[in-house]
This record gives structure tokens, C-alpha cells and sequence, in this order.
């Protein structure tokens, strides 16, 4: 059943129009549609609606990670500019970036990243697509030096020529702690303190964990068949004590709430191979139908493009252990697109329960 699968199952049309080209005036006044994937039926409502359609003794597992301004510009000695993304810092001094308008670059050159201070990188390697590794000298930590030097990197699909303060700000979550993504968990955009002290009194708990969301999260699938799909690796860490309160959760019978598909593949890796325990690495893990889920009982996510590994994740979830999923969650996005929600990183929110 599974070699049948092909990324073109998770084709669906969206109107350019209702990808959102910014955030809500209000994080928690963002739609949010509620799907109960036993039946296939929908509700609508608005994020601030969150705590009471949970139920007392739920625990959300959200997702801490913060996102750098990974974007950045550096000038060849010819003086050519060349656009830059930080993706990950594999030692002091050492990145692996992708660079756009590099094509005539070779091994060992140095451009300037800033004039002061002077800061130069070299380039240390030629990877595949557009990718390279890079010696930054002199040898600062990436989270200080792109902080000066980088802007938010928004996602192609947000047409802007310069992301703003207001990206700075809106395209991190307020729990945000632990820099190292190139791209915010989108579903933890939509809560406020207000909606986390609502859920509190609701004997509602959260517990966190990381997981530093990569490039990959943008690319659609481009192999046709789905199990030659290789995923990028992300760092991820579920410390002890979320371990020991999702454990717990489990145990009494409470329902685990996952707050995005970073979250869901956190707990799905560390609960991949056994019990669930503190864990810390890269996961490379594909959820796609017909899979199985062994930690996650209801997911928070937002509405995903055609053919991500997202949107993949998120039709497995409507019905694990079958493709019936695929069915299920593209007529949940139809009803959306008729009802004119807003889509993507900036955009509303599905609750599928």
C-alpha cells in the first residue's frame, strides 16, 4: 500500500490569495478550525477559543525553539553581492549555509561578510543544491554574529522585499528560548500569555521541548514516490522533565496535545525505539500514511503546502494506520479554502482532535 503513495496524492489548489502575506493583528484572533477526525466534521472558531476546546488535564507539548536572522548578504572581492541562509553551525567558526548567486564561486575564496568589524568567510566546500560550508573568521558564536548582521528569514512565499521589525517580533513564539531555527514552529505563533493563563485555569498544563526547524520544512516532496523521500535531519532535545510529564500524561490517561508537527516528531523519535525518555540528536523522521503514532493524541497545526511533508504528517495523523487520512484532510482544507482561511506560516490554525 505504501509504495502506491506518490507526493502528487498531496496536491490540493489554493488561491494565491489566502497565503498570508502577514500576521494577524492580534496573535490569538487568528481562525481556528477544529476537525474531529473520527467523523470528518468540522467547527470554526477563533484561537482564543483554545482552552475550552480542550479538556481539563490535557497536556500541550510545545515547541521552545527560536528562530536567528539566518538571512544575511556577504560581497565577493569583485564586488558581486551573493544572498546568504544560515542553516546550521556545525563548530565554532564552521556554518553550513546555502548561498543564492554563488555559481561562480570557487573553494577557498573569501567574502566579506561585514566591514566592521571585519568579518570574512571562507568557503570551505561545495555541497549539493546550492549549498556550501564555510569558515567565518574571526571564529564567532552564529546566534551573536547573525543577530548583528542577519534578517528574518521569512519564507518565499511571503512576498516582502525586507522583512521588518514587526517579522522580528511576529515570527517567533513568545516561549521562544533556544536560538538555532531558520524557520518559527508556526502553530506555537498563535498563543498569547493570555491564552497560556486561560489554559492554566484550566488545568491545562505545557511542557516543552526543541527541535531546531530546518530548511527542509519549505521544500515540497520532489520525489514522486513517497518512500525514496530523504528528510532533512533536524537537532532536537526532549529534556527529562518533559519526558517524565508526557510519561505521566500517558499513563493517567490524559490526552498528549502536540502543538505543531516539530513537536509531534520529537516525542515520535524519542518514543520510536521503546519507552519514552529524555533524548537528544537529529531525526530524520518521515510520518507519512499509512503511520502510526505512539505518543501524540491530538495536533495543533497550521494549514500546509501542497506536497510537504507536513501536510503528509498531518493527513497520517486524521487516520493512523491507513491512507483514509488523505481523504479526510483534504476536505478539511477545501471547507477552509471556501471559507477564505488564511494559509501558511502567517496563517490560521487547525486543531484535529
Amino acid at each position: 500500500m505504501t509504495l502506491l503513495l506518490k507526493a502528487s496524492d498531496f496536491d490540493y489548489d489554493l488561491p494565491g490569495e489566502l497565503i498570508a502575506q502577514a500576521p494577524a493583528a492580534r496573535r490569538d484572533r487568528s481562525r481556528l478550525m477544529v476537525l474531529d477526525r473520527a467523523t470528518g466534521q468540522v467547527s470554526h472558531h477563533v484561537f482564543s477559543e483554545l482552552p475550552d476546546l480542550l479538556s481539563e488535564g490535557d497536556l500541550l507539548v510545545l515547541n521552545d525553539t527560536r528562530v536567528v536572522p539566518a538571512k544575511f548578504s556577504c560581497r565577493r572581492r569583485t564586488g558581486g553581492r551573493i544572498e546568504g541562509l544560515f542553516l546550521r553551525e556545525l563548530s565554532a567558526g564552521r556554518w553550513e549555509v546555502m548561498l543564492k548567486g554563488a555559481g561562480r564561486c570557487k573553494v577557498a575564496e573569501e567574502l566579506t561578510l561585514s566591514e566592521e568589524p571585519p568579518t570574512t568567510a571562507k568557503l570551505e566546500s561545495r555541497l549539493d543544491e546550492g549549498l556550501w560550508r564555510i569558515t567565518v573568521t574571526p571564529p564567532a558564536g552564529a546566534s551573536e554574529l547573525l543577530e548583528r548582521i542577519g534578517t528574518t528569514p521569512l519564507p518565499p512565499y511571503i512576498h516582502r522585499d525586507h522583512p521588518d521589525s514587526r517579522d522580528r517580533r511576529a515570527y517567533q513564539t513568545i516561549f521562544a528560548s533556544h536560538p538555532g531555527a531558520v524557520a518559527a514552529p508556526t502553530a506555537g505563533l498563535h498563543f498569547t500569555e493570555d491564552v497560556l493563563s486561560d489554559l492554566r485555569a484550566r488545568k491545562i498544563e505545557s511542557t516543552v521541548v526543541t527541535l531546531h526547524v530546518g530548511l527542509g520544512t519549505f521544500a515540497p516532496v520532489k520525489i514522486e514516490q513517497l518512500d525514496r523521500h530523504k528528510m532533512h535531519s533536524e537537532w532536537y532535545e526532549l529534556p527529562a522533565e518533559s519526558a517524565d510529564a508526557v510519561a505521566a500524561a500517558k499513563q493517567q490517561g490524559q490526552r498528549v496535545v502536540a502543538v505543531g508537527t516539530t513537536s509531534v516528531r520529537v516525542l515520535e523519535t524519542a518514543a520510536a525505539n521503546g519507552p519514552l525518555e529524555a533524548r537528544t540528536g537529529w531525526t530524520d523522521m518521515f510520518i507519512y500514511p499509512p503511520g502510526e503514532f505512539r505518543v501524540v493524541d491530538v495536533l495543533l497545526t497550521n494549514f500546509h503546502l501542497p506536497r510537504s511533508t507536513l501536510l503528509m504528517l498531518a493527513a497520517t495523523f486524521c487516520c493512523p494506520g491507513s491512507t483514509d487520512g488523505i481523504k479526510i484532510i483534504k476536505d478539511a482544507y477545501a471547507e477552509a479554502i471556501r471559507r477564505k482561511y488564511r494559509f501558511y506560516s502567517y496563517g490560521d490554525a487547525m486543531l484535529i482532535l
